[in-house]
């Protein structure tokens, strides 16, 4: 799985202004509801509910939200780099400034778990990650969020 299948080349933001963990997950949900014509206060509570479980800042300044919602179509993604890091209770305790949001159908099961896998591990590529945290523009972030992997091992 690619991340070109999940990321629509309008949700991608470059630069987000945000001065905390909720008003990331705010702005990101709303980003979500333009994509996937969904309600923004639906995705937010999915996403609210997910945190509720743990974290999902996985480390080295990089969060990946996630959550199911009913009737969704397809696998979704939403991209952000904060214009400043913000405090996400991530498991390394390091602010976060990469963000990945997933969006899956309630039925996804593996291919949710496939995707959350391969958003993690072209984000710990840490020479992904500085080329993203340098990256001019939208149109740069995506263009390194969907390169095709380096290797056949992924």
């Amino acid at each position: 799985m690619d991340l070109i299948d999940l990321l629509p080349t309008e949700a991608v933001l470059a630069s987000l202004k945000v001065n905390s963990k909720k008003q990331a997950l705010q702005e990101m949900a709303a980003k979500a509801a333009e994509v996937t014509g969904r309600s923004d206060r639906e995705i937010f509570d999915t996403l609210l509910q997910r945190e509720k479980l743990g974290s999902t800042g996985v480390g080295h300044g990089v969060a990946i939200p996630h959550g199911k919602l009913p009737g969704l179509a397809r696998l979704v993604g939403v991209f952000a780099r904060l214009d400043k890091p913000v405090d996400f209770d991530a498991l390394d305790d390091r602010p976060v400034d990469l963000m990945f949001l997933l969006l899956a159908p309630e039925n996804a099961g593996a291919d949710h778990l496939k995707a959350l896998a391969r958003i993690a591990r072209v984000l710990r590529e840490q020479a992904i990650a500085g080329k993203l945290r340098a990256a001019d523009d939208a149109a740069a972030i995506y263009a390194l969020l969907t390169q095709p992997p380096a290797s056949n091992a992924a």
